[in-house]
This record gives structure tokens, C-alpha cells and sequence, in this order.
């Protein structure tokens, strides 16, 4: 089974706080763990405030599952507000290495 890799790019709405967001985001663990088919997670951001947040799922079925009930789990209450819409982009590709 081909793992598949989830890329969003992201800017935090200019009012959001780094501290708090990444406290916010490390709250989504229990939707993720929860979703079935969650891998692992990385979330990074680069000096120009771009932030690329990296889950790996076993599966495109999986990844299409989380994206669908992200919007109303409770955990994302606190993440999802913190994010700038029209700055998202995100992207899925099969793992090779």
C-alpha cells in the first residue's frame, strides 16, 4: 500500500499569536489519531511566516476522510480560526522514500 503525504501551506491571520497556534495545533492530535489512517505529522514554518503543515496517512482514502470532518471537530475549534483562507494550499502525493 502506497503511503500518501498531505501538504498544506498556510499563513497565520496577522492578528494570530506563533506561541499560541502552535499550542493549538498540537491539539489535533487526538482528531488525527481518531481519523484512522494517520501516520505521522510535521508542521514547520519557514522565516517569511509560510507554514507547511506534513501528515503522512497509509492512504488517499484516509487523507479525503480527515480533510471532510476537520471542519467540525472540536479539536480544530482553536487551529482552524488562527489560519489565513485565502493564503492555504493544500496537496496530496504518494510517498516514494
Amino acid at each position: 500500500m502506497t503511503k500518501i503525504a498531505e501538504i498544506v501551506t498556510f499563513r497565520l491571520n496577522k492578528d494570530a499569536d506563533t506561541q499560541a497556534f502552535g499550542a493549538a495545533a498540537a491539539k489535533l492530535a487526538p482528531f488525527l489519531d481518531r481519523t484512522g489512517g494517520f501516520v505521522s505529522r510535521s508542521l514547520s514554518c519557514d522565516p517569511d511566516g509560510l507554514w507547511t503543515d506534513h501528515i503522512v496517512w497509509t492512504d488517499m482514502a484516509s487523507a479525503q476522510r480527515a480533510a471532510q470532518n476537520l471542519m467540525a471537530a472540536p479539536e480544530a475549534a482553536g487551529f482552524l480560526p488562527m489560519i489565513d483562507p485565502n493564503t492555504t494550499t493544500m496537496r496530496h502525493a504518494q510517498l516514494h522514500i
